[in-house]
């Protein structure tokens, strides 16, 4: 079966509850906190949980946040081949979660900052291997080059690409090439709208398809997401009802379950309902790394009631 390569950077998230972001120079009560892995590990972990070998195309570091983070890629079961950065540790990012389940971010970048081509070159990755690509990893210069070296030498490869929530910032010269490489595009409807000027996920999966010659998933909130793949028509896949608790990394589960179960052979319409069930899960549960594993996910779609 088809190995699952992320990219996205590994990190340690701090997790604030509050009421509303605080004003500047004020001050807010945490409801709660939690302080996790995150960042990558979400998409990861939801493939793994699915039964698709995982592994971290990223670079760990030394130091206290760095085993934290190596500690929580074993329990899942995902390698880290990378050799890891002596100088640094990884980097951290503060989430403000709001009570409606939004969340603002904060980010201090550490050793995955430090990756290289001789690194990538090791990875040993296969024609029949998905490869997975964060907005992050091609907005930065210096980090952007060497990535878009990488993924645009690789033949037979599936490469995804989740453009994240800074589209925008992504220069032209660096977002270009990332979607003539990637064969499939997975956004959600406000970056679908930003790369599309479609106003609708239903209008934003073609016309971005039509643009870019790629499979593309737009997620939709509640509404589930909207399916183009690279012949046919757009498909709409209606999403599940359940309590929002925290939206922190229930698009990079949506992520990881698709690609697993396209990795399994399902087909794009299938494999995104199972994503849609499986980010509803994982929203109703706090903190990242949250979603289901499959057995959990069959159980979850067999009750009559969904």
């Amino acid at each position: 079966m088809a190995r699952l390569f992320c990219l996205d950077s590994v990190m340690v998230d701090v997790v604030l509850r509050v009421s509303g972001l605080p004003t500047s120079g004020g001050d807010v009560l945490s409801s709660a906190r939690l302080i996790t892995t995150g960042g990558g590990l979400n998409a990861m972990s939801a493939a793994s949980r699915h039964g698709v070998t995982a592994v971290y195309a990223g670079r760990l570091g030394q130091g206290p946040f760095s085993e934290f983070a190596r500690a929580a890629l074993d329990r899942e079961g995902i390698a880290a081949p990378v050799e890891p950065d002596d100088e640094h540790d990884v980097g951290t990012c503060v989430v403000l979660l709001e009570t409606n389940g939004e969340r603002s971010f904060i980010t201090s970048n550490g050793s995955e900052a430090t990756l290289r081509p001789r690194h990538l070159e090791t990875l040993g990755v296969r024609d029949d291997d998905v490869v997975l690509v964060s907005g992050y990893n091609v907005m930065y210069p210096g980090l952007a080059e060497i990535v878009l070296g990488w993924v645009t030498h690789l033949e037979g490869t599936v490469v995804a690409f989740d453009p994240a929530t800074r589209t925008q910032d992504i220069p032209d010269d660096y977002l270009a090439p990332m979607l003539a490489r990637a064969d499939w595009l997975l956004c959600n409807q406000r970056e679908g709208a930003t790369l599309s000027g479609a106003a609708t996920a239903l209008e934003a999966a073609p016309t971005l398809r039509r643009r870019y010659g790629l499979g593309v998933v737009v997620r939709d909130g509640d509404r589930g997401c909207v399916v183009a793949a690279s012949a046919g028509d757009a498909v709409a896949v209606p999403g599940f009802l359940t309590e929002v608790v925290d939206l922190n990394g229930a698009g990079d589960v949506h992520n990881g379950v698709f690609l697993a179960e396209l990795a399994r052979g399902v087909d794009p319409a299938n494999a995104a309902r199972r994503a849609n069930a499986a980010a509803a899960m994982a929203i109703a549960r706090f903190g990242p790394a949250s979603g289901p594993t499959r057995i959990e996910l069959d159980s979850w779609l067999d009750d009559p009631s969904r």
